[in-house]
Formats: structure tokens, C-alpha cells, sequence
């Protein structure tokens, strides 16, 4: 097992660099090829344990987890309220519905929502839901409710990230 440490230690840099666009470049962390062949791993012929092996390769890098998909509910309640900018939907997600990842998890949050608040249903409002859905939940994770309001702007997916989720004037 020693004498592969250096292998890979190589192979786990080299995946960090695909990542980061390096591996294989001028760019590259590692430098030339050893030509040190007093290295257990440089003497070794087995094609098998060599960087350039895709089963090697498998084996050496971290694997990679996702969270699992927790199931809904994903919304605990979600009430009308009036503020200081006016009406406002507030939307309270459960613990699930703010740890949950996975394709088609907000499409099926928001229909919860419409379920609790069938008058919601504006693509404004769906527009700030998809954004706190994406974003609130990492910035904020704990923040007690969502707050949706029918009067502002329907805006690009950028301006909508740019005000934070709250286009047109600020958060209530």
C-alpha cells in the first residue's frame, strides 16, 4: 500500500486539476515525469495500477455523494399577508423542502404551494419561489419564510439573482 501512496496522491491532484482545467496543461500542478526509477511506482509494470488506467482511475478518485432525496412534504404552510410593499405570500418550507435536492423537487414544491394558495400562480411569483428555492435555501437555510410578492416585476433569471430575489423594490 506504501508504494502506491505517491500514485495516488498523483491521481487524486490530477483529478483536482480536471476539475479546475489544469490537468495536462502548462498549467498543470505536477511537473515532468520522474525519471527516479529507484520509486517502487515507477518501476512498476502492471499496466493495471498505472495513472493512465481507467480502472485506476476509478478507484483512486473520491467518490462523489448527492444528497438523497428526502420525501415532501416540502412546504409546511404558505399564508397571505399585507406589508409595508404589499400583499405578500409567505412560505414557510419544511426541513425537508430546505435540504432536499434533486431534479423536479421545486416543481413539486410548488405544487404544494398552489395546493395551499391556488392564486399564486403567476410566472412572477414562480420566478421568485425558483430563486429562493435555489439560492434562499443556501444563504439562508433557516430563514422562517419565503416571502413571494404578486407586484413585482417579471424579470430575467439574472436581474431576478442580482436583487436577490426581489426585484423591483426591497425585500419586505
Amino acid at each position: 500500500m506504501i508504494a502506491r501512496r505517491p500514485a495516488v496522491v498523483a491521481a487524486l491532484v490530477c483529478a483536482a486539476g480536471l476539475l479546475l482545467g489544469a490537468c495536462g496543461s502548462d498549467d498543470a500542478v505536477s511537473g515532468p515525469p520522474s525519471t527516479d526509477t529507484s520509486s517502487p511506482v515507477s518501476s512498476n509494470t502492471d499496466s493495471s495500477n498505472t495513472p493512465e488506467s481507467s480502472t485506476y482511475m476509478s478507484t483512486s478518485q473520491p467518490p462523489t455523494s448527492q444528497p438523497p432525496t428526502l420525501p415532501p412534504p416540502y412546504i409546511a404552510g404558505a399564508d397571505w399577508v399585507d406589508t409595508q410593499v404589499g400583499p405578500s405570500l409567505q412560505i414557510r418550507p419544511t426541513r425537508n423542502g430546505r435540504d432536499v435536492s434533486g431534479d423536479g423537487t421545486a416543481d413539486e414544491a410548488w405544487s404544494e404551494v398552489l395546493a395551499m394558495e391556488s392564486d399564486a400562480d403567476s410566472p412572477g411569483m414562480r420566478a421568485q419561489f425558483d430563486c429562493h428555492w435555489t439560492f434562499a435555501r443556501l444563504v439562508d437555510p433557516d430563514k422562517p419564510s419565503w416571502n413571494l410578492e404578486p407586484d413585482r416585476p417579471v424579470v430575467s433569471e439574472q436581474e431576478m439573482i442580482a436583487a436577490r430575489c426581489n426585484p423591483g423594490f426591497a425585500e419586505e
